[in-house]
């Protein structure tokens, strides 16, 4: 497996590398935003550590730009641990937000927990795959595809439809989807869900201003329908 590294601080880039490596991982690098998705095009990694501070430009600028041609996993690194950088974050498509200082083993874990969600190496459901109507989830292969068109979902989103496909009809809480898709440390508001919602609706829906598959349940959260 594959991870790009992308700091423009050497002594982090080093460390970072130097345990990933010790772990069996093929480590890129990069310093700066246009190396970095220079490199997400061209090595083509399987997850990427994005600094947010980079001499060129915001890293939070960086993962949305990565997010309009790949869903590679994507996990934030910061000095900073105000809850709104980690919502900005999340919300732009990130997988993860680490916060520093951060101990390398704890990094490390990170990335294995990402990469085996991102192989659908999920607990949420034991199906293999999921249907509904034209919609179909395959969780070994980790792809949805409509109509027999692969849709590109990010992690987050792939996981969340899961979790809402593995539960058909039932009104789930925003409180249990973030719960279930996010984990109960995940430091993360309900605004959250809605913004994902909404990138599934746009990608999924026949049309997102009337959604036929995921339905709004006033004052509770969402419930997958199945089109019917």
């Amino acid at each position: 497996m594959k991870v790009l590294v992308v700091d423009d601080e050497r002594p982090i880039v080093d460390a970072v590398s130097y345990s990933l490596r010790k772990e069996g991982f093929e480590v890129v690098t990069a310093g700066e935003a246009e190396a970095c998705i220079s490199s997400a095009r061209t090595d083509k990694p399987d997850i990427i550590i994005l600094d947010v501070m980079l001499p060129s430009a915001s890293g939070f600028d960086v993962c949305k730009a990565l997010r309009r041609f790949t869903t590679v996993p994507i996990i934030m690194l910061s000095a900073r641990a105000e809850e709104t950088d980690r919502v900005i974050g999340l919300e732009l498509g990130a997988d993860d937000y680490v916060t520093k200082p951060f101990s390398m083993r704890e990094l490390v874990t990170r990335v294995k927990t990402v990469l085996r969600r991102s192989r659908g190496e999920s607990n949420d459901t034991d199906a293999k795959t999921l249907e509904a109507q034209n919609l179909r989830l395959d969780s070994a292969k980790h792809e949805v595809s409509r109509d027999g068109e692969k849709i590109e979902l990010s992690l987050k989103e792939f996981d969340l439809l899961k979790f809402l496909m593995s539960h058909p009809g039932q009104a789930l809480s925003r409180q249990v989807l973030l719960d279930r898709v996010w984990g109960e440390d995940a430091y993360v508001g309900e605004r959250t869900i809605d913004v994902h919602i909404r990138w599934l609706r746009e990608k999924i829906e026949t049309d997102p201003a009337v959604p036929a598959l995921i339905q709004t349940v006033r004052g509770i959260g969402y419930k997958f329908t199945g089109g019917r």
